[in-house]
This record gives structure tokens, sequence and C-alpha cells, in this order.
């Protein structure tokens, strides 16, 4: 696949990071204003560094746009004229509607919206698409370069705000619980790095066992909990300080927010 991201900053560094990692892309076109943020990919072999976006349409099939929602407009009418039949746009512009970028390009194009995470650099992205009607033969494909990265699901559009809450959003929610794992382990005795280093793999083997197993997650709990034992234990004891009520109320309150931000600018 001939590949572009068109800003390359935070999130497209790691998708370009891993890309490069699973072999996704024949070629790679990164673009930034700024060229200095992209010295990590100098020398790499198919990778192409620029500040000319027309140049990387030109040389991609799919142009995965991962830009500021106030810098999307401007590049768009841009690149526009380059656009052919046979390109793919993917936008990972939270709020930006396919609508919207239909009305700046016109509804020809095969236009997809994708919300992935950070973790797409070491190719554990959980990424959610949704495309227009010109989009149903590419999706596909798409969905084939974000499940090289990751796991992907495709979902209506309505749903892609609460999606950036989940998934986007949610990467810093789990490091958080991950952090605070480590604090306890901490106070329990452990070093800083031994703690990490306990919380880090303890929290991969319970996401493993979920994925293996697809099991809902009282089903493991009931296997590692004992009556009276100190599992059930410290589980209530969490539960009575609000554990799951504050991380639901936390993710509701940053959905409240990302609506209110999409309506500003409406």
């Amino acid at each position: 696949m001939k590949i572009a991201i068109i800003g390359a900053g935070n999130l497209g560094n790691s998708i370009a990071k891993g890309l490069i990692l699973k072999k996704v892309a024949k070629t790679l076109y990164l673009t930034r204003r700024n060229l200095n943020g992209l010295s990590s990919f100098e020398n790499l072999n198919n990778v192409t560094l620029t500040t000319d976006n027309v140049l990387a349409v030109k040389h991609s099939d799919f142009v995965i746009f991962s830009v500021q929602p106030s810098h999307l407009k401007a590049i768009l009418n841009e690149v526009k004229t380059h656009f052919t039949s046979n390109h793919v746009i993917i936008s990972t512009v939270a709020g930006f509607s396919i609508q919207k970028i239909e009305s700046l390009i016109g509804a020809q194009t095969s236009v997809i919206r994708a919300m992935p995470n950070t973790a797409i650099a070491v190719g554990k992205s959980m990424t959610c698409l949704c495309g227009n009607s010109k989009s149903q033969k590419t999706i596909k494909n798409a969905q084939n370069i974000f499940n090289a990265l990751g796991h992907s699901m495709c979902i209506p559009e309505s749903q892609m705000q609460a999606a950036t809450v989940v998934c986007a959003s949610g990467i810093a929610f789990w490091m958080r619980l991950v952090r605070a794992t480590t604090q306890a382990a901490i106070q329990l005795g452990f070093d800083a790095s031994e703690a990490q280093e306990l919380a880090i793999y303890t929290c991969e083997g319970a996401a493993s066992l979920l994925i293996t197993n697809a099991r809902h997650p009282e089903e493991e709990i009931d296997g590692v909990t004992t009556p009276q034992g100190c599992t059930i234990e410290g589980l209530n004891e969490m539960e009575h300080k609000g554990l799951s009520s504050s991380l639901i109320h936390g993710m509701v309150a940053s959905f409240n927010k990302i609506n209110a931000i999409k309506t500003q600018e409406l």
C-alpha cells in the first residue's frame, strides 16, 4: 500500500511507527510544517519526509489526515484537486464529520473516519472506523491497515464521539489505573520499578484472558475470588469507595465535553 500521513504530530507519528513496525506500507510519505519533529524517521527505506502535502497525496493511494481540526479545512482545500477515484481519504480528526469533509472535497471520493489510539505505535490500537457510501468497497482495506496495527471495529458515525472517549481517551484512563496499582504496590513494599512491572504485566494478563477466553469480566473475577478471601475483600472496598462509579462518571464527563466542543464548532 502507498500511504501518506498528512500532519505527522503525536498521533501521526504513532501511526507511522506502527506502519513501519508491521511493514504495512510499500511507500510512506510523512508531512509536517516543521520536519525536525520527524528526525527519527530519517534515512528509513521507502519513507519520505516532506512539507509538501500535494506531493504526498500524488504519491499515495491512502491518505491519512492527522491534523488539528482547525487546520483540516485549509489542507483539504489545498490538496482536493489532486484526489483521484483511486484515493481513499482517512481522517483521524475528532469531531470533523464525513458530511463536512464531503462538503469540502465532494461526495465522489471514498471517505473514512478512523479513531485509533496512541497504542498504534506498538501495534496494539483499538481503532473504530466508519465511512461514506463510496467507502463500502474500500473500508475493508482501511480495516486491514488498522488490524495490522491492533484491532479495529466498524461502527455507525453516530457512535464516533463515544468511541473517542472509550478508546482514545481510554488510554489515559487505563494509564491512571495502572499508576494507582503501581502506587499501591510501592506501599506494599516493592520498589518503583518492580511495582510498575507487576502492574503492567498483570494488566496485560487480565486483558489477554478476556480476549482469549471471550468471557465476561465477572466470570474471570469468579475464578480469582474465594469465600471470605482477600480478593473479594479488596474488590468490595474498592466498590464502597466508588471505583466503578468514578470511572463511569469520568467517561460520561469526557463524552459530554467532546459533544460540547462539537456544538461550539457548529
